[in-house]
């Protein structure tokens, strides 16, 4: 059954390389004058999108004078598919009569469709008129819909093909710019790959295979639906099959084929129903004809539809950006709305305007056209001034579809508040000459900022790119890449004001880049990171200052300690902007983060294992020797847990370090050993200090001890007088309470006898600690 559906509607139509073909509607019949009274208010057809029950309605066919073949106006009213009409619901003119030729009639209660014929006069015509549609109804009804369907589709096309060749025939790139908005205005199918064509090759491109271009639109459907439900349009389902064209069929080419397929049903010896589309001419419905008209038998009725009876069906505008917000003071302000290609092709909507509120709270109406290369409605004429407006306000789409008032989507709009720009730093901008520089503002209704321009040291000008910043702040884009140091001139260009904004900033030689600074909770001092920051004078952050510490050269640039002199009230995640100071005065924005607090952990206990040899040399608590293992224990501080991926820094004074892992007693203590003469050098010596790095966070430097070089001993004995052998002697720096001489380099020393216990020295690595040596006697 399908195969056979679809091989009758390929017989319809049909092309030598198999795709789908329609006569196309180009042949120009009559006009139609008509004119719909409603509730007081009198409008042409062409700003009607449908009748009301009690709608005074004139029809008047607009013939040549010279017209040769006698017409029959007839117009008919119908109630649905299933329900034929009365006879008198049936009405005619005889166009060739002055005083007959026009219809004055009353849309009955009940009727759903208008349907009108152009008949050639045989006397017996408005009978067999009346008695075909009588007799099918139904069919009448549906090509009362698609009829109107496919005017309404046709006006979608041919607004867009004009816009196409209007723009080709200036030149240019304009067609290039100006197509994708008709496309998506209209619900058009843009073939994009026209676009990279040469352009005189563009227009003719896009507007090719014109019939095809048509998308489905749901609004323009559900004007033409008829009251007993959505129509079935048989092409265009066929169109999804092998046989129909796997998709090349539009819905408007689906919707006319339907009508040939009904109206040829009711061909006849005296009869042949060609349809006619009934298209928006000024302020008259101009038929155009896919077929010839024929005056000998079978004589040619010329049917077409006029609106639709029924409730209106209102335009389901809604704002293409909702989030966005447009000046009001902007000439030819342009609102994107979408969602209803119909606003653009037709007249339907009228007396449209966006209405907004003034200071003194009166609604003020703003008359808008739609316009379809543009993608909205254009506000037209003049405005109020700015100072009308508060600089935040919303404006609200309202007009009138046909007879019946409509709402349209809401926009933010913003109005120019004078001179209200101003660099966002309140201490002043610091420009760097010899590059671009960012510079941000803050003021009312950034989208009224018309232009931005900067007057260089030279007098020359340049135009500033910018982007919008939150809801009241700009970000411009100086252009100060080849700019000598000296002052620049700033001017903001507003909509609706007529003296630019201007302020002078300074562009200075660039000196010291300051990247950013972080501080830890709970600290006073942080890392400031950049190049030259040995020009840094201080740093301020919500009134705590920061003076400059030590300044470490690293690879990339330098790392600044900032210490507060004061604790500053700063708590983990905070976003600041701090204020660094120059020597020179400039003041330059810093970004902060402030990090959690830095792991912390106490010393609770420590050893030393020192290897066996032929005399000890004792060394008190908290002296390590160089040959001597050193195990510590720590204790978790704060909010620190000790992780098995932990790392102990233990370094000397002359940072000579070393990192060694850590052995977990449980997540609060922990046990590190190392020894220090190995893995420090064998010149390590002096004050040792130890950090717990977590994470690549490091706590505070804690002293460890003290690492001290030791000689070797091999024999110490005493009798009048004490006698010391060994290497690496002068590593001691008294012995028995009498001096080492400096570069002593003997193996054996003579020392005086204690009166009893062990011999004392002192160590060169640790002169103020009290050592001592076990001795025979």
């Amino acid at each position: 059954m399908v195969g056979g559906i679809a091989a009758a509607a390929c017989a319809l139509i049909s092309t030598g390389d198999g795709r789908a073909e329609i006569a196309a509607f180009d042949l120009a019949g009559p006009r139609l004058t008509v004119t719909v009274k409603h509730g007081g208010v009198t409008l042409p057809i062409t700003q009607v999108p449908n009748l009301s029950a009690g709608d005074e309605v004139l029809v008047r066919a607009d013939l040549p004078v010279d017209q040769g073949a006698r017409y029959l106006l007839v117009v008919g009213f119908l109630r649905g598919a299933t329900n034929p009409p009365p006879k008198n619901w049936f009405f005619k003119a005889e166009t060739w009569k002055p005083k007959n030729r026009d219809l004055r009639l009353t849309v009955p209660k009940g009727a759903q469709q208008v349907v009108a014929f152009l008949a050639p006069e045989t006397g017996g015509d408005f009978g067999t008129l009346t008695g075909a549609v009588r007799g099918r109804p139904g069919a009448f009804v549906r090509a009362s819909q698609d009829l109107n369907q496919a005017a309404l589709d046709r006006a979608r096309l041919d607004t867009y093909v004009a816009g196409v060749n209007r723009r080709d025939a200036e030149g240019g790139s304009r067609v290039e710019v100006a197509s994708p908005l008709l496309a998506r205005s209209l619900a058009i199918q843009l073939k994009a790959d026209c676009l990279a064509k040469p352009a005189e090759l563009q227009a003719g491109c896009l507007t090719a295979g014109r019939d095809s271009l048509v998308l489905s639109d749901g609004h323009s459907s559900s004007l033409a639906e008829a009251l007993t439900g959505t129509p079935t349009d048989l092409a265009f389902q066929l169109a999804a099959t092998p046989q129909g064209g796997l998709g090349y069929y539009s819905p408007y080419i689906g919707v006319v084929r339907d009508v040939a397929r009904l109206l040829g049903a009711f061909r006849t010896a005296n009869y042949q129903y060609i349809p006619a589309l009934a298209t928006h001419d000024g302020d008259a419905l101009a038929l155009l004809l896919n077929a010839a008209p024929s005056f000998s038998k079978p004589l040619s009725v010329l049917v077409t539809a006029l609106p639709p009876v029924g409730p209106a069906s209102l335009p389901p505008l809604r704002a293409t950006e909702p989030a966005a917000r447009y000046c009001l003071a902007r000439p030819g302000l342009a609102l994107p709305v979408e969602g209803a290609p119909l606003i653009y092709a037709t007249r339907y909507a009228r007396n449209v305007a966006l209405r907004v509120a003034g200071r003194d709270g009166r609604e003020i109406d703003l008359p808008v056209v739609a316009d379809a290369e543009k993608g909205g409605f254009v506000v037209k004429g003049d405005l109020p001034r700015a100072s009308a407006f508060e600089p935040e306000l919303t404006g609200r789409l309202h007009g009138e579809w046909g007879f019946v008032p409509f709402d349209g989507p809401r926009f933010a709009l913003q109005s120019p508040q004078g001179p209200s720009w101003h660099p966002d730093d309140g201490d002043g901008a610091t420009l760097v000459a010899g590059r671009d520089n960012a510079l941000a503002l803050t003021g009312a209704a950034p989208a009224c900022v018309a232009n931005i321009e900067i007057k260089l040291p030279g007098g020359n000008t340049r135009a500033v790119t910018w982007e919008q910043r939150g809801a009241n702040g700009l970000t411009a884009k100086l252009p100060l890449g080849d700019v000598p140091p000296g002052d620049v001139t700033v001017r903001i260009g507003q909509y609706g004001v007529a003296d630019p904004i201007e302020f002078k900033l300074t562009a200075y030689a660039e000196a010291s880049r300051i990247d950013s600074f972080t501080l830890h909770a709970d600290d006073r001092s942080g890392v400031l990171t950049g190049a030259r920051l040995d020009k840094v004078a201080a740093l301020t952050i919500d009134g705590s200052r920061f003076v400059p510490g030590a300044l470490a050269r690293v690879e990339g640039g330098d790392r600044l300690t900032l210490t507060a002199e004061a604790a500053p009230a700063l708590a983990v995640g905070d976003a600041k902007t701090g204020k660094v100071t120059l020597i020179d005065k400039r003041i330059v924005n810093a970004r902060v983060t402030v990090a959690p607090p830095r792991p912390a952990a106490t010393l609770i206990g420590r050893s030393v294992t020192v290897p066996a040899t032929p005399v000890a040399i004792a060394l008190p608590e908290g002296v390590v020797s160089q040959y001597g293992r050193l195990t510590f224990s720590l204790r978790a501080a704060g909010g620190t847990r000790f992780a098995t991926d932990d790392r102990v820094e233990v370094a000397t004074a002359d940072d000579a370090t070393t990192t060694v892992g850590v052995s977990l007693q449980d997540p609060q203590v922990a046990v590190v050993s190392l020894t220090p003469g190995a893995v420090l050098g064998v010149g390590a010596a002096g004050p040792l200090r130890f950090r717990l790095v977590q994470g690549g966070v490091a706590s505070d430097w804690q002293p460890l001890g003290t690492l001290a070089r030791v000689p070797t001993l091999r024999t110490a004995a005493c009798k009048d007088s004490c006698t010391v052998t060994g290497s690496d002697l002068f590593l001691l720096r008294s012995v028995g309470g009498a001096a080492m001489p400096e570069g002593f380099t003997g193996d054996s020393l003579s020392a005086p006898k204690p009166a009893s216990g062990p011999l004392p020295v002192s160590l060169r690595d640790a002169p103020d600690v009290a050592a001592s040596i076990e001795v025979t006697r």
